[in-house]
Order: structure tokens, then sequence, then C-alpha cells
């Protein structure tokens, strides 16, 4: 079994999942693992559609994948990318999705392929199982303390997920479209999509599959004093 740190450190998300479907069993142990993860005066803010159906999965990605093609951008409930990026967060943001395009041997003028690359996060890259995280919009409003605490929830997920022999992919691209997301699910009008993870057995054998971004050394991060 890893450690904790084994987990952290070799947990990195994938694109292309076997099609073999993640027991409600093992679901139900990893949520509730997570619900363990420390929230501001345990107001516990996660609230998780777990969709393993395949039409319902299905259809959110032929709405999202719609508005896309008629050229919606987002239709979200937060603002998950910065409206202006500036270095160096722009030089990561370029240097990923180049190392990813570059690996799968995907021209940068080759617009038809990278759209197709980027509805694959709609097509759940052939999982079975999707996490939908929300919160309810009140607790957003003018505040930020449970964005923080539901993205806590997330590594708890996904790090849960590992002791299942399982990997995981979150996903903002999701989050860009979280009103979409909403719409089909016909969820109580106070709650906001955050983001979703997409959860199984992944596929070993895809070339994406072996696709790890480069971090920046912890000096460039940390100041001890």
């Amino acid at each position: 079994m890893s450690t904790i740190l084994e987990a952290i450190t070799n947990r990195s998300s994938k694109r292309s999942y076997l099609s073999k479907p993640v027991s409600k069993e093992i679901q139900e142990k990893i949520l509730k693992a997570a619900s363990m993860t420390p929230s501001g005066a345990n107001i516990q803010p996660w609230i998780v559609y777990a969709i393993s159906d395949k039409d319902v999965l299905t259809n959110i990605g032929d709405a999202i994948i719609e508005k896309m093609d008629a050229g919606v951008e987002n239709d979200q409930f937060i603002q998950y990318y910065p409206i202006k990026w500036k270095n160096p967060y722009k030089k990561r943001r370029i240097e990923t999705g180049v190392g990813l395009y570059t690996l799968m041997e995907v021209d940068r003028k080759d617009i038809a392929k990278r759209t197709e690359m980027w509805h694959d996060n709609f097509r759940w890259f052939g999982a079975s199982t999707v996490f939908f995280v929300f919160t309810d919009e009140a607790l957003i409003d003018n505040a930020q303390g449970a964005l923080i605490d539901c993205g806590a929830y997330m590594q708890s997920l996904m790090l849960g997920a590992k002791e299942f022999g399982l990997d995981t992919c979150p996903q903002g691209s999701t989050t860009e479209f979280g009103k979409v997301v909403a719409d089909i699910l016909d969820t109580p009008d106070n709650l906001a999509l955050l983001y979703s993870v997409v959860i199984g057995y992944a596929d070993e054998d895809a070339k994406i599959n072996s696709y790890q971004p480069s971090r920046v050394s912890m000096e460039d991060n940390v100041t001890f004093i």
C-alpha cells in the first residue's frame, strides 16, 4: 500500500479510462472518507452528485458540446480561470498545453484534432463514473471560504481513489459549463457547480496517460522563516 506522501507524489490526471465500472461500494467508501475533510466552522459545503448512469453522462456531455459548437465560451457559476493571465502562471499554462499536444503529436494548427481532444473532457475520457461537486450559492456570495474547503475535498476524493487502484482527473473544463450541468441534472436553484472529478480504472496502455506536467521547485513557492 502506498504511503500518503507516495499517493500525493505519484498521482497524476489520467485522460483515458477503461469502461470497467467503479462499484457503488467503492464509491461510498471514497465519499465517506472524503467527508472527513476539514472545513471552516465545520460547514461541510460540498454537495455531490455521483453519477454512473451512462445516459445521464452522455446527455451532460452532449449539452456542453452543443454549447461550445454554438460559440458559447462558458455558462458558469464561478470564474475558474483568471480574466487576465500573467506570468509565471500564463507560461505554465502554455507549457502544459504544449506538452500534452506534443506528446499526442497534434499540430497547433490542427484545430479539428485539438477540438476533438477538448471534447474528450465531456466524454469523461471513457470513464463510467463522474463526481460533480456543488455548493450552496449562499456560501460563495462575497465569500471564498467554501471554495477553499471544496478544493481540499477534491484532493481527498482523488487520494481516496488511489486506495482502490483508481485514477482521477479533476475538471475545470466542466466548471466553465456548470449551469449546463445543473440544468441537465435539474438541481435545486440554490446549488452552484464548482467542478467535476472523473474517476475510474485508467487505461495503462493509453499514450496520453503517460503525460506528467512539470512542477516548479519547492524553493519557488516556499519561504522558510
